[in-house]
């Protein structure tokens, strides 16, 4: 396992551990930076949407952990959310059989493409609200288009048309429009890849004098120009394929068409190399969240997803446990695609020889709760619930409450839980249920039958 240790004094070693004794919650992100200790994630199989299907891949999470991409399957593919390792099919646009979830707000707001072929032919751009699927209000004149991202205000940005035809689009309040904004020398958006909640758009675009050199961009919803956000060192030109809620950018610099190296860029600070994982030539960083951690892929012979935490870059491959059956290092199929706010990757590895999407969950302790009900909604008091599985080495029990809730508190995250309830004065259906925790889980609720 690849780390990279920065010397701490004892005395700052023995102040770090007394704040992980302390206060673990908030002293691990403390602990991890003054120690440079690289994290521990536990890796999670997303899983297909019906069983048989050939693959999955994970294509983003949004800020609060929801996982989403597709499942592919014969003849079509199935965009799918999935959260807490519970994955849930998002019904196709009619007569698009293959498509893909790119991004999400919340598990109720979710954007992507559909398409007639896998790999986007007559693509349209959808919005699933609350598990309803909807074409998103194309341009005037326009007839193929995708959506990439969507930020708090349901404003979702992506592209229309294809080809040298191709322009960056916002849809918002029922309407479709074209990013006509350009830079101060006429660099044109051409794809809108992120937005965030402030509005800000990042992508890529063609410059009208050098037509050989990609152009990151950023524009801000109402704005009258769009700004280009520079190269590295070395550089003539970007893609910006992401855009965080605390302004940060990240993508891929290169000279004109060649091997691209990953950045970050703040507008106060410009443009900043992320290092490259161990073993790489290349890379391109896909996803960050709201504190600048980025994520993505770099490669020599194989695809080799990363993570960096604004100091190190880590191998994600590195941060998991051995034995776990997944490939991230020695194959092309592997990319860390998307991070959320509370940390979890998103993207696609091999999981004994089945490309599958994952999520990568930080190491830690949830808490598991939830209600017991009687048919007519009120609680239930003293019913008995216990929990068992994962990483428990005997069962855990508790008694509801005046109310009927119940909570089992540091509960490890890396296994899948069993809840059971019983009660004197009622019977359950379905008296248990499997859980599988990324992040604490408030609504595992159970209720009686009349």
């Amino acid at each position: 396992m690849t780390r990279i240790i920065t010397k701490v004094s004892s005395a700052a070693l023995a102040l770090a551990l007394l704040l992980v004794q302390s206060f673990p919650a908030i002293a691990q992100e403390k602990f991890e930076i003054a120690a440079g200790v690289a994290p521990s994630y536990v890796i999670f199989d997303l899983g297909v949407v019906v069983a048989g299907d050939s693959a999955s891949q994970g294509f983003g999470v949004s800020p609060n952990g929801v996982a989403v991409g597709r499942s592919i399957r014969t003849g079509g593919a199935q965009a799918f959310s999935s959260s807490n390792a519970v994955i849930t099919g998002l019904p196709n646009l009619a007569a698009r059989p293959f498509c893909v979830a790119n991004a999400a707000y919340n598990a109720n707001s979710v954007v992507g493409t559909c398409a007639t072929t896998l790999f986007g032919t007559s693509r349209l751009p959808v919005i699933w609200q609350s598990g309803v699927v909807s074409q998103l209000p194309l341009p005037a004149g326009e007839t193929l288009g995708d959506a990439n991202d969507i930020n708090a205000s349901g404003v979702a940005v992506g592209s229309v048309n294809s080809g040298s035809a191709q322009r960056a689009a916002i849809y918002s309040g029922g309407t479709g429009t074209v990013i006509s904004q350009t830079t101060s020398n006429g660099s044109f958006f051409t794809t809108a890849f992120g937005i965030n909640d402030s509005g800000r758009i990042a992508g890529i675009g063609i410059d009208p004098n050098n037509a050989a050199r990609n152009v990151g961009m950023i524009f801000d919803v109402g704005g009258s120009t769009a700004t280009d956000i520079g190269a590295l060192p070395g550089m003539n030109g970007a893609l910006a394929f992401a855009i965080g809620n605390g302004g940060h950018v990240v993508g891929s610099s290169m000279l004109n068409q060649g091997s691209g190296m990953p950045f970050i860029w703040t507008q106060a600070g410009g443009m900043v190399a992320i290092p490259l994982p161990v073993g790489t030539t290349q890379a391109s960083a896909r996803g960050v969240n709201t504190s600048g951690w980025a994520v993505g892929t770099a490669s020599s012979a194989f695809a080799i997803p990363f993570l960096y935490d604004g100091t190190n870059t880590y191998r994600l491959a590195d941060l998991i446990p051995a034995g776990t059956g997944w490939d991230l290092s020695t194959n092309t199929s592997s990319s860390a695609l998307g991070i959320s706010d509370n940390r979890i990757i998103v993207g696609t590895g091999v999981l004994n020889g089945n490309v599958r999407g994952y999520a990568m969950v930080p190491a830690g302790n949830v808490s598991i709760g939830g209600r017991i009900l009687t048919a007519g909604g009120n609680g239930i008091k003293n019913a008995v619930v216990t929990l068992t599985g994962g990483a428990l080495s005997s069962p855990l029990v508790v008694r509801t409450g005046s109310f009927g809730y119940y909570s089992f508190p540091n509960i490890a995250i890396g296994g899948s839980y069993t809840i059971t309830v019983a009660s004197k004065s009622y019977i359950f259906s379905s008296p248990s249920r499997i859980v599988t925790p990324f992040t604490s889980i408030s609504d595992a609720d159970f209720s009686a039958q009349p």
